[in-house]
């Protein structure tokens, strides 16, 4: 029943649309109907017109009778009603179809308001994310301090959720989180932005089309591996490697090290950082790149002196997103580093991230009122606050920039 009403209704719209649009070519090019005149609207905006208003009426029906009439499940009731409101609309269309009659106005109107629901879909999609988290952080700030949560140096939420089972009290202190949060992404973007931004340097200034049109490619077949490939190959490559090299060296550490994921999570990042920043500067004007050589300037002093200021705000938005990809990565960190927290600064020490934790408090037997599951939405809450603050830096620093570079 629904995949015959479904192709009922998409003949019915395409019938409204050809009617409409052979009576307005009739009436407004054929001689002798009054072609000598004008139309407001040429035939195809009254085709759709005729169209979104059958489709629009036969949506609204079907809706009101499924509300009022589902209990009787019979198809043909459905299908005389689509019909008869194709007719109207048909008939509505032999009506309005006349030179002065505004077609290409609603046509226009529908459409933005149509891209004006989409845009409030994603604005209330948006503020849904952020009071389903705000609503339940507050529910876990009710068991556990603010200050205790944000000012606490231990992060041990494995506490007992039933009578029967043996736990701790728990610690909430999210410092040593965040830390390591801080170190695997600064290392990470230490990797990443250099090694992205001069491969973008080459692709845009120094390479030839033959040698752009394979090495981009390539390059941005890394961005196509899923990160759990990625964790993968940190688990039992990228570590073990670390681990082997210092222990060479005379130094003990753990394969899950800060350096160890921050490799791999550095990789998985210089695709979007190199890929953006060609897209960037190779949007500069050519004529600010021929006006520095006619002065004489060699190619190194054109990038260093003109193209990259001129590109620098789209250079800073490829930096930032690379910054939001590793604060986000939850796959290479939750194979790849550590589940218990370390409050510590040295790189080849394991530590944990805010991703990790969440993974690991959403996993398994959970009660949604204990304080160890309501632990993962204040780390939502406060990872989605790290972000928001992030980019408002971001844009802060572009804008000082802008004004500064074209004033």
């Amino acid at each position: 029943m629904p995949m015959l009403l479904g192709g009922v209704y998409l003949f019915l719209i395409v019938m409204a649309f050809v009617f409409a649009r052979t009576l307005a070519i009739m009436r407004f090019y054929v001689p002798g109907l009054g072609a000598e005149t004008r139309p407001h609207s040429v035939p195809n905006f009254h085709a759709y017109f005729a169209a979104w208003t059958a489709g629009f009426f036969m949506l609204l029906m079907l809706a009101l009778y499924r509300l009022f009439f589902a209990a009787v499940g019979s198809v043909t009731i459905p299908l005389i009603l689509m019909a008869l409101i194709t007719a109207l609309t048909c008939l509505m269309s032999f009506k309005l179809t006349q030179r002065e009659f505004k077609a290409r106005d609603y046509v226009e109107g529908f459409v933005q308001f149509a891209l004006f629901l989409c845009s409030g879909v994603v604005i209330l999609i948006t503020f849904g994310i952020i009071l389903s988290l705000l609503f339940e952080s507050l529910r876990f700030f009710e068991k556990i301090p603010l200050t205790d949560f944000l000012t606490g140096l231990e992060w041990s939420p494995q506490i007992p959720i039933r009578e029967d089972q043996i736990g701790e009290a728990g610690s909430f202190g999210v410092v040593p989180v965040l830390l390591g949060t801080g170190l695997i992404t600064v290392f990470a973007m230490l990797i990443a932005v250099p090694i992205g931004l001069f491969i973008a340097i080459y692709l845009s200034e120094y390479a030839g089309r033959r040698r752009r049109r394979v090495i981009k490619p390539v390059i941005e077949i890394l961005a196509g591996i899923p990160s759990v490939v990625y964790g993968f190959f940190a688990l039992l490559t990228i570590g073990p490697m670390v681990q082997t090299g210092m222990a060479a060296l005379g130094f003990d550490i753990t394969a899950q090290s800060v350096v160890a994921v921050s490799i791999v999570m550095g990789v998985m990042i210089i695709p979007y950082i190199s890929s953006l920043s060609d897209d960037v500067m190779s949007g500069v004007p050519q004529i600010l790149r021929d006006g520095s050589y006619a002065l004489g300037a060699t190619p190194s002093e054109t990038v260093k002196k003109i193209i990259l200021p001129a590109a620098f705000p789209g250079l800073m938005a490829a930096s930032l997103l690379g910054v939001s990809r590793a604060l986000g990565e939850t796959m290479i960190v939750a194979l790849a580093a550590s589940k218990a927290a370390n409050l510590t600064f040295n790189p080849f020490e394991a530590v944990t991230t805010v991703t990790v934790q969440i993974v690991t408090l959403l996993t398994g037997d959970q009660e949604l009122d204990s304080a160890k599951t309501l632990a993962a939405y204040a780390l939502g809450l406060i990872l989605f606050i790290l972000t928001l603050l992030l980019n408002i830096i971001a844009i802060s620093i572009v804008r000082g920039y802008n004004a500064k570079f074209h004033r």
